[in-house]
């Protein structure tokens, strides 16, 4: 099999310069695309700056003051990449896309027709090219692995072709790094194998017993014997739906109203397809010119009157600076439609309550039915946030990030907000309070809390944890310690201390 691999650098800064954001900038401005606080992807003219993938955000301003930056939005990379794998697709059947900007096909039978591996790159980046995806980058080799090597070395609209049985050579002089193993590449490194000819040069059973499977793999791919094959997609059907007004609608339920036929055609078209969708874009124009987009998403999937609803909520959360002229609808996640059949005896409780909360929201709004997520944080008040029902947990606290002072598990039932009174008393009968260090200055041996009429004495307890929180801000600098107390009649609580005040924070169920 001999492969062709399509490159097209920097897609994540090319597909922003195609929305209406990027359009606004001046031309030849230096722009990165972040995620994570690192530099996903960067233009020309933020890389003369010395501007890299990878560098941390700060830095990255740091060489450059001028610097423009957004957020990287992976489903706009995807939905900007749809029509090059549509203009590749006229030309060669079979297109495998790896990732937005990058895709391999099988190329000798076009080859064959159109006279040669060099023609079927050129004839791809002139249409390309009219479309306005000018430096496409191809590369023809034995395997994939060494196709996508070889575009990434090719000059802009240029094909680098390796002949039959070349791929080992043309691989040996390249660094370890294009494996994108950061672990594995990081150890042959300090282990003096900085090429894939010098990985590749080791027995296979020695790399298998050192580096395991994953291991295994790299070396088959720096020894060229990369022998997969082109996964083809399915060409997507357009799902997409358009609704104009002519003229203009200025009124949010004269606009529900007459989208309610687009809506259901919308919905039927994918139940022909057998699929459901369960993320929604959907864009509002109005007479002005200004474009409202927002991506909705369903906990189930959308029907109809959903669609509806998030049209009516998006006119009322955005407003109406003139009239509605247009409504587009544009599918961001579809699946099979069998996934979320329901059963011999009917969907269960949960599609019950899904119907009935779907009710109450287009009843009362949007925000009027939320449902409790876990954020990242130490007290558990902080912990815990709500969302309106069916939308995604976005921004926040991430839970995965250490939280110096967390209370270990389990995590309270009961969390009392304003936190509640509570007294501890240490065997002398006064108030146990918090030292500088951090501990307490005596053991609890009684103690009342929450919603205990009397003091009862301490069964056990654990801590205290102590916080220092904010305290580079001298007006929310607050700092106290927090301990678990049971009492005789076995019940659990989590109380906290700052300065010589006790509260009561949650209960244990």
């Amino acid at each position: 099999m001999r492969a062709m691999a399509l490159w097209c650098p920097d897609w994540p800064v090319h597909a922003i310069r195609q929305t209406a954001v990027g359009e606004a900038l001046p031309p030849g401005s230096p722009l990165a695309v972040v995620s994570a606080g690192a530099v996903y992807a960067c233009s020309p003219e933020a890389r003369s700056f010395g501007v890299r993938r990878g560098l941390r955000l700060r830095d990255a301003q740091a060489r450059c003051p001028e610097l423009v930056t957004l957020d990287h939005d992976p489903g706009l990379d995807r939905r900007a990449f749809e029509p090059v794998l549509a203009i590749v697709e006229e030309t060669v059947p079979q297109v495998q896309s790896v990732r937005p900007g990058l895709c391999v096909f099988r190329v000798r039978g076009a080859a064959r027709y159109l006279g040669g591996e060099p023609e079927v790159a050129a004839v791809i980046a002139e249409q390309l090219a009219h479309f306005g995806v000018p430096e496409t980058r191809f590369g023809v080799a034995d395997g994939l692995f060494a196709a996508q090597q070889a575009a990434r070395r090719a000059d802009p609209g240029e094909c680098t072709v390796i002949t039959e049985g070349g791929d080992a050579a043309f691989l040996a002089g390249l660094p370890v790094t294009v494996l994108e193993q950061p672990a594995l590449t990081d150890l042959l490194r300090r282990l003096g194998l900085r090429t894939l000819g010098d990985f590749a040069s080791l027995s296979e059973r020695d790399v298998v017993n050192r580096f395991g499977p994953e291991g295994a793999a790299a070396h088959r791919l720096a020894r060229g014997g990369d022998r997969r094959t082109v996964t083809a997609r399915i060409p997507p059907r357009d799902f997409e739906r358009t609704q104009s007004f002519e003229p203009a609608l200025t009124r949010i339920d004269e606009v529900a109203f007459s989208l309610r036929a687009t809506a259901e055609a919308f919905v039927a078209d994918l139940a022909d397809a057998q699929l459901v969708c369960s993320s929604l874009w959907v864009a509002i124009h109005d007479e002005s010119g200004h474009v409202g987009e927002r991506l909705w998403r369903h906990p189930r999937w959308f029907r109809a009157a959903d669609v509806i609803d998030r049209v009516r909520w998006q006119l009322a959360a955005e407003g109406t600076r003139a009239g509605v002229s247009t409504v587009r609808f544009v599918p961001e996640d579809l699946a099979a439609a069998g996934n979320f059949t329901e059963t011999l005896w009917g969907g269960g409780s949960d599609d019950r309550i899904q119907r009935a909360v779907s009710k109450l929201q287009g009843s009362l709004g949007r925000e009027a039915v939320v449902s409790v997520v876990l954020h990242g944080g130490r007290t558990p008040a902080d912990r815990q946030a709500t969302v309106a029902w069916g939308d995604p947990v976005t921004g926040g606290r991430p839970v995965a990030r250490p939280w110096p002072g967390q209370l270990p598990a389990p995590a309270p039932a009961t969390v009392y907000a304003p936190p509640l009174p509570a007294t501890v008393l240490g065997p002398t009968g006064r108030s146990v309070t918090i030292t500088d260090r951090g501990r307490l200055s005596g053991t609890p041996t009684r103690f009342r809390a929450g919603t205990m009429r009397e003091s009862q004495p301490v069964h056990a307890w654990a801590g205290p944890w102590p916080a220092d929180e904010r305290w580079w801000d001298g007006d929310r600098a607050h700092r106290a310690a927090r301990c678990q107390l049971v009492a005789a009649d076995g019940s659990a609580w989590l109380v906290a201390v700052s300065g010589d005040e006790w509260c009561t924070e949650a209960r244990y169920d």
